[in-house]
């Protein structure tokens, strides 16, 4: 079983969080009650990293020493529950956090980075290889110190991938990665709860020297082994950056609840989250 960490923990957006009665990650040992929001399922698991994102003119930060970086404006928009979430244009916005250990596989050997996107396309105008945009991930800009993040194909890439969304980790030096991947038709407008699992402490005959998973909406939808490709993650001092990742392709649409774990997310908890944002709609924030 993959063991479970406490951690000191960032919590960074607009969304005020200290009228909570919880500590900013949540206490103790995650409750079976049903969660008051999204936000406490969240902390509930101790993530190492928390954006809430939706900051529009600029990031407004509670307990966190990383402080985002909000390039060319990204606009705000509403997520399921009514929460901020950030809107990006496609073509040069993106957030960026500076490096930090805490975002890397290589400090615990797991990592889980989980977020809700919303494409609001299916045909990219600024992509990079085969015709995808690299959407989330800890990505020099050069390539030259890579160690992983989150994809999305455009329809009309060259590889017949169409609106592939996948997660790969790699070695420093970039190259092939090893992927997990979903490849479901997607309507532009409508959220998508993603998960990428990184994990090099769990090994067997099967993943040698660990794995990688995706999951969509708290399901597992892919695992692959890290040895396919030789893959050992690395520690760089690559940032982390949202709505692109080497900043060559660029995500238009929404993204929000950026959480970084420097452990193994169970599926469960994967479940509980997405169900959290479903089960507390309210009325948009945006605007008010």
């Amino acid at each position: 079983m993959t063991r479970r960490r406490r951690t000191a923990c960032l919590l960074t957006g607009l969304v005020a969080v200290a009228a909570t009665t919880q500590t900013a990650c949540g206490a103790g040992t995650p409750s079976t009650r049903p969660p008051a929001s999204y936000d406490d399922a969240v902390r509930a698991d101790s993530p190492a990293f928390y954006l809430l994102l939706g900051a529009g003119k600029g990031p407004r930060e509670s307990g966190a020493a990383l402080e985002p970086a909000y390039h060319h404006a990204p606009g705000v928009t509403s997520m399921p529950n009514g929460d901020r979430a950030s809107l990006f244009d496609g073509t040069s916005q993106y957030v960026e956090i500076p490096d930090d250990d805490r975002l890397s596989v290589t400090t615990t050997g797991e990592l889980t980075v989980e977020a809700w996107i919303r494409p609001d396309t299916l045909t990219f105008t600024r992509t990079a290889g085969a015709g995808y945009v690299n959407w989330l991930g800890k990505v020099s800009s050069s390539d030259a110190r890579t160690e992983w993040l989150a994809r999305m194909y455009s329809r009309d890439n060259t590889e017949a991938r169409a609106n592939r969304i996948s997660g790969y980790v790699f070695n420093r030096g970039g190259g092939l990665g090893a992927g997990s991947y979903f490849e479901d038709r997607v309507s532009p407008g409508r959220w998508i709860h993603y998960a990428l699992v990184v994990n090099t402490r769990e090994k067997s005959r099967a993943y040698p020297t660990g794995y990688v998973k995706v999951y969509k909406d708290g399901m597992l939808r892919d695992q692959d082994a890290l040895d396919e490709y030789d893959i050992t993650p690395s520690n760089t001092d690559a940032p982390m950056r949202i709505g692109t990742a080497g900043t060559k392709s660029y995500f238009k649409g929404a993204i929000g609840k950026v959480a970084v774990y420097d452990s193994e997310v169970p599926q469960s908890r994967l479940a509980a989250h997405h169900r959290a944002m479903k089960a507390h709609p309210r009325k948009s924030a945006v605007g008010a």
